[in-house]
């Protein structure tokens, strides 16, 4: 049954509502959809399942008169899969149209009008599944059947199919007309080749996900590399021993003595580091400068490039139905038209590095905002598509709350006690060297900050950790390596809370995703100590893996946690930014699939090198 239909403005004022309807709905689904699809570029989607604080659990389909600003809501429960609710979208959207006024406010006389288009679209339905209910099962069976054997060889398969075929043909003969064997062998063969074209299909898909016959090939032509290259490394190795022979520098008589180039820190005899502290003070952290950007030259490049892309248009349609158009307009925009516009930006956002997945969700999301929108004078197809695409980008990419940790830190020193930072992420991002780094722009701001060596798995990350504090003179607290990393960093907090330390920065070992018990303790660490910041340190070198990382990260960060409402990453930190040029992707990439903001960004490798994410510049070099 249908729980609700609302019609409502792009800037958020409900229209109509059946009133007949009227069902109270558990939870806010409208508002969910309204704040995780269609304000965070989701809209190409076909529908979106909402599950209520209860049981229940809601499917919500929309659809767009881009036209008119207005937005088409249903709501129904997702165990019934109604079949008319695209139609009856299609059908109220269409007479809605035609009665809107942008003045009216009320609606009341829509409710006679919905009554008579449900009973229609849930009529039209009925007769569809009167008219086909037996063709659709029969295949489904057929389907079943050659799924289910399709491990017992293809001979049997295709004998059991052939039969099947031979009886129901049979069947259907003999109501027809009473002969037997004139037309038995045509029809028979007939269906037969349809059993094996859907036999392929079916192959080709179970090949698709897991075929044991290719697996066992691969297994013993592995087998068989491994052999042999065992065999190579044996002879090398045997060879090794005789060829040990060291290369000595060449000495010259009159060249200088050259000076060890040994730079690692010199040891006491016992045992003790003799270092001498370096000066913390390495100047302005980048995080507190304003980057200025000069788009004139970036916006000479977009004139040329659209100029590039506008003169194969010009030859297609010719001088004077592409002036005419442009100063007409076109009267609707249409799919057809969008797609050629759409495919082009889709192909420039993935050679930027954005994800394939989400560069083609983008581009749905644009094309059903603009889909039937009227095109204006003296406006070509191509410009806005990217004007449409640069809007969505802006909504994307602008955080929807503060990520001012400065004004946080200080709202927990007034309630006294430290505000801890937990740095997550995959192995080989630098957590480590950006952790430092934040710690640097902290001190620069007059805030006392602590470390705590939570990486008790890798070797040589605590004393990685102590000489970044040694560096900044700050202290560390650390209890050595095999440790439980929750209970390090719960003591760490207390500490601080001792000390009155202002912020308590957690370094945590780098784990890839699929590593469940690493992502268990990760799970527990953040559960115990409910930090305020869980950031997702991230490399901006990455592409379709970033979807990979962060998606599953928040997943085993969710099911592994024993608490009701689980923390999840709440920012993003990414790395080696200075390192890919134009490909900036990535941040895209991360705060699509996660919907959390780019907080910091690294860019070097000295403690200044922490700037803000610049949306501007992203999207200029996404577009450009």
């Amino acid at each position: 049954m249908l729980e609700q239909l609302l019609i409502f403005t792009r800037g958020g004022l409900i229209l109509w509502t059946c009133k007949e309807l009227g069902n109270a709905l558990k939870g806010s689904p409208i508002d969910t959809l309204i704040r995780s699809c269609l304000l965070e570029e989701r809209s190409g989607a076909a529908s979106y399942n909402y599950d209520a604080p209860g049981a229940a659990s809601y499917t919500l389909k929309w659809t767009f008169h881009n036209e008119l600003g207005l937005v088409f809501v249903a709501v129904y429960q997702r165990i019934l899969h109604l079949l008319y609710v695209d139609e009856l979208l299609e059908m109220v959207k269409r007479e809605f149209s035609e009665i809107y006024d942008p003045k009216r406010v009320e609606y009341f006389d829509f409710d006679e009008t919905f009554r008579q288009l449900r009973k229609e679209a849930e009529a039209r339905t009925e007769e569809l599944r009167k008219v086909k209910p037996m063709g659709n099962d029969g295949r489904k069976q057929q389907v079943v059947k050659k799924g289910s054997g399709g491990f017992d060889g293809g001979n049997k398969k295709n004998k059991s199919d052939a039969k099947e075929a031979d009886g129901d043909d049979g069947k259907g003969r003999k109501l027809e007309n009473g002969h037997s064997n004139g037309n038995h062998n045509v029809v028979g063969e007939g269906n037969r080749g349809m059993g094996l074209a859907n036999g392929k299909e079916n192959a080709r898909s179970n090949n698709g996900a897991f075929d044991v016959s290719k697996l066992q090939k691969l297994k013993s032509k592995g087998v068989k590399k491994t052999t042999d290259t065992s065999v190579v490394v044996n002879k090398d190795s045997k060879a090794d021993p005789k060829k040990k022979i060291t290369k000595k520098n060449r000495v010259w008589d009159d060249s200088p003595k050259v000076a060890k180039l040994d730079f690692t820190d010199p040891v006491e005899e016992n045992g003790n580091e003799n270092i001498q502290v370096v000066a913390a003070d390495q100047g302005e952290s980048m995080m507190d400068k304003e980057e200025i950007i000069s788009s004139d030259s970036e916006e000479d490049e977009e004139d040329e490039e659209v100029g590039k892309d506008s003169k194969p248009d010009a030859k297609k349609k010719g001088w004077f139905s592409s002036m005419f158009q442009s100063i007409a307009g076109k009267a609707n925009l249409e799919k057809a038209d969008l797609e050629p516009a759409l495919k082009a930006l889709k192909d420039r956002l993935m050679t930027k590095n954005v994800a394939e997945e989400i560069a083609e969700k983008l581009c749905e999301s644009v094309a059903a905002r603009l889909e039937g929108k009227k095109l204006a004078s003296f406006t070509r197809i191509s410009s806005t598509v990217q004007a449409a695409m640069e809007e969505a980008l802006v909504r994307i990419l602008t955080p929807r709350r503060s990520i001012d940790i400065l004004r946080d830190v200080h709202a927990a020193r007034e309630q006294r006690k430290p505000y801890v930072v937990v740095f997550v992420g995959v192995n080989g991002v630098g957590k480590s060297t950006n952790l430092a780094k934040v710690a640097y722009w902290l001190l620069q701001h007059k805030v006392s900050v602590m470390m705590a060596a939570c990486d008790t798995f890798r070797s040589g990350a605590v004393e990685q950790l102590r000489t970044h504090a040694r560096r900044l003179q700050i202290p560390i607290f650390e209890k050595g390596y095999e440790k439980d990393p929750a209970v390090v960093a719960k003591e760490a907090i207390q500490e601080a809370t001792r000390n009155g330390s202002d912020v308590v920065l957690v370094d945590t070992a780098g784990r890839m995703q699929d590593n469940e018990p690493l992502m268990r303790a990760l799970s527990k660490l953040i559960y115990l100590n409910n930090p305020d910041l869980v950031l997702f340190v991230g490399e901006a070198l990455v592409g379709n893996d970033a979807v990979d990382q962060l998606s599953k990260f928040n997943q085993k960060l969710a099911d592994l946690s024993t608490s009701p409402n689980p923390r999840l990453i709440d920012g993003i930190l990414l790395t080696k930014f200075d390192t890919i040029d134009d490909k900036v992707g990535a941040a895209l990439s991360m705060v699509y699939i996660s919907g959390s903001p780019v907080m910091f960004v690294g860019c070097g490798q000295s403690y200044t090198d922490l700037k803000k994410l610049n949306v501007k510049a992203i999207i200029k070099t996404l577009l450009k």
